[in-house]
């Protein structure tokens, strides 16, 4: 498994990001006698070993790149897809509301390209297990070679099935939805977490998620929130310090939820409940 770089100095196996003069990024694995192919010439995986993370290195043509340790955000840009990943402003706030910690055993549905499955397989760590459900083979299959690219595949069981079925699992500490009809599913996510566990689901348009509210309830998930985060960047010229043209606006409504105890009696959630911080 690629281990996260411990070291100041890029090592072989260590995932690396190359950054050009204009932006311009590439992901790779560090591999001895390995090579990058770019539009500004070939850079040679034999150099950038053993440099200091943060150093410049030019190409065979000498146009400078940056080498550079990706963050998970880096990580989740760059995953191969073919539909829609989760935007790091939604996924980070996920991982607070659900509780992603080391050790822990999370259940996803809706694997897709498997971005969403790599950070969780990140924050878990390795004691930690994601168990992730997908119903279709080609998915599946993109999925598996991305975290395998990771090298977090150990961390993670797919499982190819309709989770109307329902979960193999129980008493897991928290479950994600990202499919177009989860109220479809409340009663099989109920009992795949344990009492208390922690619900997260994302949705695109608000008849979806009034769908939800009304399964939420039905199955005695308390403490719901629904929220959506806007992101906007700064230009970051300090004489001139302004929004930039275009912001990350609207990608899908997050929804969280406790499941309860049956006797536990579950009221409407107030109109504008306190703002966690």
């Amino acid at each position: 498994m690629t281990q996260p770089p411990t070291s100041s100095l890029a090592q072989p196996g260590d995932l690396a990001q190359l950054i050009s003069s204009t932006n311009k990024r590439f992901l790779i694995t560090l591999v001895p006698d390995g090579q990058l192919h770019t539009h500004r010439g070939i850079l040679q995986h034999n150099e950038l070993i053993g440099k200091p993370w943060g150093s410049q290195v030019n190409t065979h043509l000498d146009s400078p790149f940056t080498l550079l340790q990706p963050s998970l955000a880096d990580l989740l840009q760059e995953t191969k897809r073919i539909t829609q990943i989760m935007y790091p402003k939604d996924v980070g706030l996920a991982l607070m509301h659900m509780d992603i910690q080391p050790g822990r055993h999370v259940i996803e549905a809706g694997t897709g390209s498997g971005g969403l499955t790599s950070v969780l397989a990140a924050m878990v760590g390795p004691q930690g297990r994601v168990t992730t459900y997908e119903s279709r083979p080609e998915m599946q299959k993109l999925a598996q070679k991305n975290l395998a690219r990771l090298g977090l595949a150990d961390r993670v069981t797919f499982k190819l099935r309709d989770i109307l079925e329902g979960f193999d699992e129980t008493d897991a500490d928290s479950l994600f939805l990202d499919v177009p009809n989860p109220y479809d599913y409340m009663a099989q996510v109920r009992r795949a977490l344990k009492s208390g566990g922690f619900f997260g689901c994302i949705l695109p348009t608000t008849n979806q998620v009034s769908k939800l509210l009304i399964a939420l309830h039905r199955e005695h998930f308390a403490f719901v929130d629904v929220c959506e985060i806007l992101l906007r960047y700064y230009k970051t010229a300090a004489t001139r310090l302004r929004p930039t043209d275009r912001m990350v606006a609207h990608t899908g409504f997050l929804i969280f939820a406790r499941p309860v105890a049956m006797d536990m009696p579950i009221e409407d959630q107030p109109e504008e409940p306190e703002l966690a911080i």
